[in-house]
């Protein structure tokens, strides 16, 4: 759905950003939109984004076995 902006400051603003980024003026102002929306939203911390992937991801008991290291070195060419 095209959008009007009735505001000439606001749609020159847009023009020069379509322009110097050689997109139309809708992909000027999604990416606009997009990049403010981004700036606005709280950044979640690493601590937290960590704690929700390890829930849903646990690691497997263990089983208490000493590791194989000539194994682990030859994984690695060593």
């Amino acid at each position: 759905m095209p959008r009007y902006i009735a505001d000439d400051r606001t749609a020159a603003l847009v023009a020069r950003l379509a322009a110097v980024a050689g997109v139309t003026t809708s992909e000027a102002m999604r990416r606009a939109v997009t990049a403010e929306l981004a700036r606005l939203t709280p950044a979640v911390p690493s601590r937290d984004r960590f704690a929700a992937l390890s829930a849903g991801h646990a690691l497997p008991p263990p089983t208490g076995e000493p590791a194989d290291k000539a194994f682990f070195d030859g994984l690695n060419g060593e």
